[in-house]
């Protein structure tokens, strides 16, 4: 190579080093001058976290300001997944489950991925792992923050029920959102965020969670803090007052609870109870009790199998020796009323059947006349409306039953809110079954269709191999011809099966008229129907909630009572209803053994209501129903209770109302004693938390 090629080709490198230079300081210079603000950004938000802050939820008082559901500061561990190394995401978790299970058993690393999983579309914010942890438990966790990168310690105001299962069922609980739920909600939640489930906690919902804050705080490469920036302070949710009386709803509660455990001794089945009291001027629930009892605190985290079974049976189908606590009986599930429905015939009869209360006798020899038979409960001779209601005659009722229609029945029956839901504001109200010819149609169709044509395939199946088998031309025509005969008898059964299963016969009317065949209620129908037959008339909309208070005190929203609509049944029929019903109670009633001596008049009507179970006794297992209202001359209150298997009303769900009445009338103090074993049943965590609460109360009155 000469040397004048050795230049040349220096030069050319000098050339390009130079231009290489000049492409970087033009890239320097776009950078610090005109990219140095978005730059300058990236640089912050590397260093710069925003951490959320829980907004408190509004508490749940009782209308006497008791208050059921508040909130107390407790310690988190949080995660924040873009801040875990991925090849380490494995082992990270497995040393914070092992550091939190003894303190919270069910955290598994199963369970954590789960949560990594559902945020995944938004790993950046974090994660609460674990929830109301001891200090121990933060201590551990903080001693390790080395070997747990992403990892950090919180608090935040969590959910706290002061009064264990008070009321438990009417309040609901919270729980972690799922995904579904995450996915169909617009409103600005995580896969961290704690949501109403059930009872007011959900119907509630967006009153009662705030809104969430905010922090920003400065971090080092570590993601430790060093310093804070801004915080946008949480707004708690609203409070919610409860029309539910405090007094009432323990006694109510407690009587419940003693009854079902007396009845056991002798009736094991007898495991399930539930009752509504309704102020039947407003339409107000005074209390909702559905028993086994639901402790709303025990949903607020991962959950035991033991407990999970006991909310949640894992049976297939419905086990009366296995009841799911987690249902609100008294709102969710629908029950044959018995004799409680015979005021509605009884209405029903005089008001178009032509029926006159005390000159139309029927006599009773402990069975109807006509078929299907229906027994009586005794021989009663000749009664009419007032001593067919008091002995509760289903002979009596049978007639007027007859006399009434059908239609008419199930007029009145519609004009009193049964078969449809009360319209309460709480969640999962079922809407009952109120028979009707034209639901028979639909149902019979269905089942005889269902029935005749697994029956046809059977006829199918046993001649088709045999024609397939058949030997010769004259045996096979031999089985076609068994086989369309078969084809035929069964035809010849469907249509009278068909027409006895669609068509409404004059038994559906007896059933129907002592309240048994297919009428099935919720309790809530059957204190908001007595509530308006007490009241003349007038159907309010059963309600739980009595307003809505910001923090600040404003009042958002008042509930009023809403009149639905007003019956079609004159007022004289009502008070012959009234009148008859105060007999139920008094000498020769058949609730006059519990109300003997009561110093206030009350009208009731008991109930033995066969179950419709197919596994059940039908001649020997009802369930206790009891309806009742007073004072007679002037209705304040309205009641309803059923007792799974509790076989007579005047002996089951009659003593929880005499209980309740005797409360709210002032005539026996049930309340100190109910008190007494509340307090003693209390956690010590609840015991701790209500006297924090009541010191900070204080604290607040004094700085007032």
């Amino acid at each position: 190579m000469n040397d004048k090629m050795f230049y040349r080709r220096l030069r050319n490198i000098g050339i390009f080093t130079l231009a290489l230079l000049m492409i970087i300081v033009v890239r320097l210079a776009v950078v610090q001058i005109f990219q140095s603000d978005m730059y300058q950004i990236k640089a912050k938000e590397n260093r710069v976290r925003l951490v959320p802050i829980k907004a408190p939820r509004g508490e749940i008082v009782m209308r006497d300001g008791e208050v059921l559901a508040g909130n107390e500061l407790v310690y988190t561990i949080n995660m924040v997944c873009t801040d875990i190394p991925d090849d380490d995401r494995d082992e990270i978790i497995r040393k914070l489950v092992d550091l939190i299970s003894p303190y919270d058993p069910e955290l598994t690393v199963d369970a954590v991925n789960k949560m990594i999983k559902a945020q995944s579309y938004k790993l950046y914010d974090p994660i609460v792992v674990a929830r109301d942890l001891p200090w121990e438990c933060v201590v551990k966790v903080e001693e390790k923050r080395d070997v747990l990168p992403g990892i950090s310690t919180g608090v935040e105001p969590f959910r706290i029920y002061y009064n264990g299962s008070l009321a438990g069922h009417a309040l609901g609980y919270i729980n972690a959102i799922n995904q579904e739920e995450l996915e169909n909600t617009e409103d600005n939640y995580t896969i961290s965020s704690l949501i109403g489930k059930a009872g007011v906690e959900k119907s509630y919902e967006k009153e009662l969670r705030g809104q969430d804050g905010a922090r920003r705080i400065e971090v080092d490469s570590k993601g430790s803090k060093v310093g804070e920036l801004v915080t946008k302070e949480p707004l708690a949710g609203n409070n919610i007052y409860l029309t539910l009386d405090y007094k009432l709803q323990l006694v109510m509660e407690s009587s419940m609870q003693t009854l079902v455990k007396g009845l056991q001794d002798n009736i094991p089945k007898a495991q399930v109870a539930s009752a509504v009291l309704i102020n039947v001027k407003t339409g107000e629930v005074l209390g909702m009790a559905s028993y086994p009892n639901l402790n709303p605190d025990d949903f607020k985290g991962n959950m035991s199998p033991d407990k999970a079974n006991y909310y949640f049976p894992q049976t297939k189908e419905y086990d009366p020796l296995d009841p799911g606590a987690a249902t609100n009986r008294a709102i969710q599930v629908s029950y044959p009323p018995g004799s409680a429905f015979k005021p509605i015939t009884g209405m029903a009869a005089i008001e178009y059947g032509d029926v006159s209360p005390t000159q139309d006798y029927v006599f009773c020899a402990g069975k109807y006349w006509m078929a299907p038979f229906i027994k009586c409960t005794a021989e009663h001779g000749a009664v009419n409306y007032y001593g067919g209601m008091a002995q509760s005659c289903n002979t009596y009722f049978q007639e007027i039953g007859r006399r009434a229609t059908k239609s008419n029945i199930i007029k009145v029956a519609e004009d009193f809110g049964l078969g449809k839901r009360t319209g309460i504001d709480l969640p999962y109200e079922t809407e009952g079954l109120l028979p009707t010819p034209e639901w028979k149609k639909e149902l019979g169709t269905i089942l005889i269709e269902q029935k005749y044509e697994a029956l046809r395939k059977n006829i199918d199946l046993k001649y088709d191999p045999l024609i397939a088998a058949a030997s010769s031309e004259e045996e096979k025509a031999e089985i076609v011809k068994d086989k369309e005969k078969d084809h035929k008898n069964l035809e010849t059964q469907y249509k009278f099966d068909y027409s006895f299963a669609t068509e409404w016969q004059q038994y559906d009317t007896y059933n129907m008229a002592i309240g048994q065949g297919s009428n099935y209620y919720s309790v809530l129908q059957l204190a908001n129907y007595v509530s308006t037959l007490a009241n003349g008339g007038h159907c309010y909309k059963p309600h739980i909630v009595q307003k809505i208070v910001s923090t600040d005190g404003r009042i958002m929203k008042a509930v009023s009572p809403e009149l639905v609509r007003d019956v079609d049944v004159s007022d004289s029929t009502l008070q012959i209803t009234k009148d008859a019903m105060l007999g139920v109670t008094e000498h020769g009633g058949t609730a006059a053994s519990i109300f003997e001596g009561f110093p206030i008049s009350v009208c009731a009507k008991t109930g033995t209501a066969e179950t419709g179970r197919a596994e059940d006794d039908q001649e020997n297992e009802f369930h206790g129903v009891f309806v009742a209202f007073a004072p007679y001359d002037d209705p304040e209150i309205a009641f309803a209770s059923i007792v799974e298997y509790g076989q007579h009303g005047s002996t089951s769900a009659a003593i929880i109302c005499r209980a309740v009445f005797e409360q709210y009338f002032g005539v026996v103090d049930h309340y100190s004693e109910a008190k007494q074993v509340l307090e003693s049943n209390k956690t010590p965590k609840q015991i701790e938390s209500a006297l924090k609460r009541e010191q900070n109360s204080k604290t607040d009155v004094v700085e007032d």
